[in-house]
This record gives C-alpha cells, sequence and structure tokens, in this order.
C-alpha cells in the first residue's frame, strides 16, 4: 500500500493555458456570487435607514445602533449558547450512529443492504414540510415540545442521507488490508474501526459533522414549529422578532444577521483542511 499525496497546485500546472484561463474565470465568478450577497448585507448593516439608501450605496454615517441593540437589548449571546447546545449535541449523535452504520454497510454483505442504502438516500428528497404532522406529533407524545431536547431529536435524526452518503464514500476508499490486519492482530469491529478505521476516516467524518452542524445552526423552520418560549430560541428563530404586522426594524436585523453568520464563517476556515482532504478522498491509494 502506498500513501500518496499530490502536492497542492501540481494539477493546476499541468493545465493548458485555456483550461487555466477558463478555470480561474469560473473560480472568480464563484467567489464574485458568494461574495456580493454578504458585501450588500455588511454595508446595509451600517445605515441607519437601509431603505433611504439601498444596494450598494456607502452610507453617509456609519450607524452601530443594530450591533448595539443586538447585543444589549436582545442578549444575542444567549442564543448563541442555544444554538451551539443544541447543533453541538445533535451532530454528536447523529455523527456517531451515522459513522458506525456506514461501516457496517461498507465493509459488510447482509441481506437487503441494497434496500437499506436506498431507503437512506431517499430521505433526501424528502421535504421537511411533508414530515411536519407525524413529528410533531410524535414530540408531543413523548413530552418534548418546547424543550432542547425536542429539536436535539429532530435534528439528529434529519440530514442523514447527506453524513450517510459522504462519510460511506471515504470509507470505501480505504484500504481493506488495513482492516484485514487488524483482523490478524485480534481486533474485532468495534476495536477495527476504533483503532484503523476512524483515524484514517477523521476528515470525512468531519466534513459531515460541519456540515450537519451549519444546517442544525441555520435552521429555521423546526426551531419556529417546535419552541415556543423566547428564552430557548435558536439564532435563526431570532431573526422573526425583528419583523411584526406593521413594520420591520431592517438595520437591527440586518446587523443581528451579520453577527449570525460569523460563527459558520469562522467555522469553516478553522475546518476547511478537513474539506479538502474529504474531497481528495484522503489521497489514499492501495
Amino acid at each position: 500500500m502506498n500513501m500518496r499525496k499530490d502536492k497542492p497546485g501540481k494539477g493546476v500546472k499541468n493545465m493548458s493555458a485555456f483550461t487555466r484561463i477558463f478555470t480561474y474565470l469560473c473560480l472568480a465568478w464563484a467567489l464574485l456570487v458568494a461574495l456580493v450577497p454578504l458585501v450588500w448585507l455588511v454595508i446595509s448593516s451600517l445605515k441607519e435607514d437601509p431603505l433611504a439608501r439601498p444596494g450598494f450605496q456607502l452610507p453617509e454615517s456609519i450607524c452601530l445602533d443594530g450591533y448595539i441593540s443586538t447585543f444589549k437589548d436582545l442578549h444575542v449571546l444567549r442564543y448563541f449558547g442555544n444554538s451551539l447546545f443544541i447543533a453541538g449535541i445533535s451532530v454528536i449523535i447523529s455523527v456517531i450512529m451515522i459513522s458506525m452504520s456506514a461501516y457496517v454497510v461498507a465493509r459488510m454483505e447482509f441481506k437487503g443492504k441494497t434496500l437499506v442504502t436506498m431507503l437512506l438516500y431517499s430521505t433526501m428528497f424528502i421535504p421537511a414540510t411533508a414530515l411536519t404532522y407525524p413529528v410533531y406529533r410524535l414530540v408531543n407524545s413523548l413530552h418534548l415540545y418546547d424543550t432542547r431536547g425536542a429539536l436535539i431529536f429532530v435534528y439528529a435524526c434529519s440530514g442523514i442521507a447527506v453524513s450517510f452518503f459522504v462519510i460511506k464514500n471515504y470509507y470505501d476508499n480505504i484500504p481493506r488490508d488495513l482492516e484485514e490486519a487488524a483482523r490478524i492482530d485480534g481486533c474485532g469491529y468495534v476495536q477495527t474501526w476504533l483503532k484503523v478505521i476512524f483515524p484514517i476516516a477523521r476528515p470525512g467524518i468531519m466534513t459531515a459533522a460541519v456540515l450537519a452542524f451549519l444546517n442544525n445552526w441555520n435552521e429555521y423552520y423546526w426551531a419556529s414549529l417546535v419552541m415556543i418560549t423566547r428564552e430557548k430560541l435558536t439564532v435563526p428563530a431570532l431573526l422573526s422578532t425583528f419583523t411584526t404586522a406593521f413594520n420591520t426594524n431592517y438595520n437591527g436585523l440586518f446587523s443581528a444577521m451579520v453577527v449570525i453568520i460569523l460563527p459558520p464563517v469562522l467555522l469553516y476556515c478553522f475546518f476547511s483542511k478537513f474539506f479538502i482532504e474529504a474531497l481528495s478522498g484522503g489521497a489514499v491509494k492501495g
């Protein structure tokens, strides 16, 4: 078994001039599409009245009232804590379950394996609104309504297909020789997964965990459906408090949105290396 990791930029140097230019143009366009809304949001959050000077017009004077109100009056850090707790616990539960189940499907043969895989992947095509009544009734039956446990339960069971797909594909790239060597040394399935597979598949598992965390952090539908107590709301549900039937505080809304998107951006910056390793399949060659 050879462990090989290509040097960054090696593939780009081997491209033709036209392919390289076209690639850079596509990357520049993707960067522009990604940054324009963020720049617009930041500029708008600094305006006293964003509707008076819409678009990319610079503010006449920098207004920080929205940011001050977000921290001082809304106590946004409390909602940050709610979101971090709910999203974090649900991600830990879901990743543990999915990483182990993906290992079983990727490495073991059993009756109904294809059916199990198809059923898991089919959940990607079920919209959340179609599950509203059964999930809402189940949450009430378990006496979890208006509790953080309700959201943890919902989030831990949602997004399974995407995490399963990412982790299973990473398992498929790991040579079986490593597992056979562990078996010879007397390791069982659990020990093999803990001591051999998990350390190698960590980039794929971390990628699935970060994607699940970002999805849970930004989720609004279930957070607004099963939670009604203001002190228990998550960050996305907090944004609805800026809009009433008669008025919308756009300055406060945009300021809160800037504060809310900072954690996911920082999270991606810290864990970007895991995304790169996962997308490259770990660069493990057998």
